[in-house]
C-alpha cells in the first residue's frame, strides 16, 4: 500500500513554481499500550462522559469551552472554530534563507520528505536542491495545513529535499533558567585531555539499527512468557544491575577516566606529571614527621631540665632523656613539686 502524502501543493521560490507531494519521514515506534482491566470479571474499564449532578451526558449534548476564570467557560461550537482557521493553501513560499547553522536544534520538531509530484516538476527540484546545498542554505517558509500555520524548513537530503517542522520560539524555554547555576570555569586540562581521548575511543559510524529500546524488549518477553503460560501468576524479570550501581558518588575522576579509557601506564605526560606533584607534598610531610617529633621531644626535655634545676632536689643530668615514646607526653605542661 502506498504511503498517503502529508500534503500536496506546490514550493514557490519568487515567480518558479514546483509542484511537490509531503510525506512522514517518521513512523511510530514498537511502543507497547495497555488497558485497565477489572480483574475479578476481567471485563475491559469503560469511561463515561458526566457532568457533576446531571450524572451521564450525550455526545450530542458536548461542546468545547475555553476557561476563562475558575468555574467559567467561553462556550464555542464547532462552526465558530472552523470559521477562524487558516485556508489551506496550496503553495509554500520560501521567504527567507538562513544559514543551517542558525537553527538551534530545539526547533526542530518533526521531519517530512518532499518529492516532486511529476517528472516536469523534476528540473526546477534538482536545481533548488543544488542551490541550497551550494549555498549551504535553508528555505524558510509556513504551512497552511489541518487549519493551523506550521513554520517549516527545507534543505537538501541525499538525492531530495525534507521539510521540518520548526516550533515556534513561544513552543521552547529558554536554556538560561536551566543553565544559569553552572560556574563559568574552565576544566583541567589533564581531566579533558583524557575525556577527549574517551570520546576518541568510543567513536564510530551511526547505524541506528544497532539501538534497541530495552524496556520494549522485555515487556515483549514478558507478555510471551504469560501468555503461553495461560495463567495470571506473577512472572519478574530479572533486572541486572548496572556496574557500579551501589558505589559512592565521590569518586576520583582522573581514575575513572583513566580506567575508562583503559590506559595505566600510557597516559598523557602531563597528566602523570600532575599526579607527582600531588604526591610529592605528601612524601615530604612523612618524611619532615620523625624529625618534628623529635624536635618536640629535645625541647620538652629541656624544658625538664630547667624546672628540675630550680624546684627539684635531684640534679637534672642524672634524669633519663625523653624519647620518643614520651614524645606524646610532652605536649603535658610540666608541673613543679611543691616544697613541705
Amino acid at each position: 500500500m502506498a504511503a498517503r502524502a502529508y500534503w500536496q501543493g506546490q514550493i514557490r521560490l519568487a515567480l518558479v513554481s514546483i509542484p511537490i507531494e509531503v510525506y512522514p519521514a517518521t513512523k511510530s515506534g514498537a511502543a507497547i499500550s495497555f488497558h485497565q482491566i477489572h480483574e475479578p470479571s476481567g471485563k475491559r474499564i469503560r469511561y463515561e462522559k458526566v457532568a457533576p449532578g446531571v450524572g451521564p451526558v450525550d455526545r450530542d449534548e458536548i461542546i468545547k469551552g475555553y476557561e476563562i476564570s475558575k468555574g467559567n467557560y467561553v462556550l464555542l461550537d464547532e462552526e465558530e472554530i472552523e470559521a477562524v482557521k487558516i485556508e489551506s493553501r496550496k503553495t509554500l513560499e520560501l521567504v527567507q534563507f538562513v544559514d543551517a547553522g542558525d537553527i538551534d536544534v530545539l526547533y526542530y520538531e518533526k521531519p517530512y520528505f518532499i518529492v516532486p509530484a511529476d517528472d516536469l516538476a523534476e528540473e526546477a527540484y534538482v536545481v533548488l536542491r543544488e542551490a541550497l546545498r551550494r549555498s549551504r542554505k535553508v528555505g524558510l517558509g509556513q504551512l497552511a495545513v489541518r487549519g493551523r500555520e506550521q513554520l517549516v524548513s527545507i534543505k537538501p537530503c541525499g538525492r531530495g529535499l525534507v521539510m521540518e517542522v520548526l516550533r515556534y520560539a513561544d513552543e521552547v524555554h529558554k536554556a538560561q533558567g536551566y543553565f544559569r547555576e553552572i560556574a563559568d570555569t574552565k576544566p583541567d586540562a589533564d581531566l579533558l585531555d583524557l575525556a577527549t581521548t574517551l570520546i576518541e575511543k568510543k567513536s564510530a559510524p551511526f547505524h541506528p539499527a544497532e539501538f534497541h529500546d530495552r524496556y520494549i524488549d522485555a515487556l515483549h518477553r514478558l507478555i510471551d512468557k504469560k501468555a503461553k503460560s495461560k495463567s495470571n501468576k506473577r512472572v519478574l524479570e530479572d533486572v541486572e544491575e548496572p556496574a557500579g550501581g551501589n558505589r559512592s558518588n565521590v569518586i576520583d575522576l582522573m581514575a575513572a577516566l583513566r580506567k575508562s579509557v583503559g590506559d595505566s601506564g600510557g597516559t598523557s605526560k602531563a597528566a602523570e606529571r600532575k599526579t607527582s606533584e600531588e604526591k610529592a607534598p605528601a612524601r615530604k610531610a612523612a618524611t619532615k614527621t620523625p624529625a618534628a617529633k623529635k624536635a618536640a621531644a629535645t625541647k620538652t626535655a629541656a624544658s625538664k631540665t630547667t624546672i628540675n634545676k630550680t624546684g627539684a632536689k635531684k640534679p637534672a643530668a642524672k634524669k633519663p632523656a625523653a624519647t620518643k615514646s614520651s614524645a606524646g607526653k610532652a605536649a603535658d605542661p610540666p608541673r613543679t613539686r611543691k616544697r613541705a
